[in-house]
């Protein structure tokens, strides 16, 4: 009786462990597929940090963390990479470098959302938040914004190429 308990109790951790595996492991590792398709990311690849030539690497997986990020904190703002408070500002790669300072790179568009200003930077602007280091870590935030800067380099219709 022992014996066949403990071979019974053993498959029935087993499957515990496995079902645990199953519904954990995907979701919470798995890349998206937008990522891969429409970004063309399946090996890391490197972005622009800043004007000097200095480049970030961004795994598959990190770029769609930052998918994550865009879509709890920005998407209601920013469908597809428009700006729905002011359509003439887009997240295309054209106004992100024609910003004042630049946005177009991973520090540029960090130092936006940490402090937001409008388009010619001769102000602060109150039309997108700002994103305290206590909201989102600085690896979260450059994780976000290296999503943003690779949909706007590659994404087809994200932003507009009208600006």
């Amino acid at each position: 009786m022992l014996n066949r308990f403990s071979w019974i109790r053993g498959i029935y951790l087993f499957a515990l462990v496995w079902l645990g595996i199953a519904l954990v492991s995907p979701s919470a590792h798995a890349a998206d597929a937008y990522i891969a398709r429409y970004l063309q990311v399946t090996e890391p690849i490197s972005l622009e940090r800043d004007d000097q030539g200095k480049t970030r690497s961004f795994s598959l997986q990190e770029l769609t963390a930052g998918k994550k990020l865009f879509e709890q904190n920005c998407l209601s703002c920013h469908v597809g990479g428009a700006t729905l408070p002011d359509p003439l500002v887009p997240l295309s790669l054209k106004a992100l470098q024609g910003a004042k300072p630049p946005r177009d790179t991973i520090n540029g568009l960090v130092a936006y959302l940490r402090h937001p200003m409008t388009y010619d930077g001769s102000e602060e602007t109150f039309s997108c938040r700002k994103v305290p280091e206590k909201w989102l870590s600085q690896a979260e935030v450059e994780t976000l914004a290296g999503f943003v800067l690779r949909a706007a380099q590659k994404a087809p219709g994200w932003g507009t190429d009208q600006f």
